[in-house]
């Protein structure tokens, strides 16, 4: 039973990783070099935001009520893509404070490492 639930829990992760075109642009902004991309892609929220409203607003005038579920869906990748602008930040600050600390150390090694070296006098 596990097994069964944990296999379909991978294929639907997969699934949707593989065909919902906000995910696949999550997955290219999570990375080192698209976490500058955090920021600006948190203006595709507008256009999800206005299929949510054209979307209520015909629910309001007496539309089909499965649109409630396009709403539904629509919020949810507008908040994601809101929220995904300052956390791309935080990463991206972590990640350049890392590697600083990085280029930091590696100099400390270097220097320390001049510090003990004997010249060589060639005659």
């Amino acid at each position: 039973m596990f097994r069964f639930i944990w296999t379909l829990n991978v294929r639907t992760r997969d699934y949707l990783h593989r065909y919902m075109p906000s995910n696949r642009l999550f997955a290219a902004i999570r990375t080192r070099r698209g976490l500058k991309w955090g920021l600006p892609a948190m203006l595709v929220a507008l256009p999800y935001f206005l299929i949510a409203y054209a979307c209520s607003a015909a629910v309001a005038d007496g539309g089909p009520g499965w649109l409630h579920l396009i709403v539904l869906w629509a919020c949810w990748n507008a908040l994601k893509f809101i929220i995904m602008g300052p956390v791309s930040v935080v990463l991206l600050v972590r990640a350049r404070l890392h590697k600083a600390a990085i280029r930091r150390h590696q100099r400390r090694e270097a220097s320390a490492e001049g510090g003990t070296r004997v010249p060589v006098l060639h005659a």
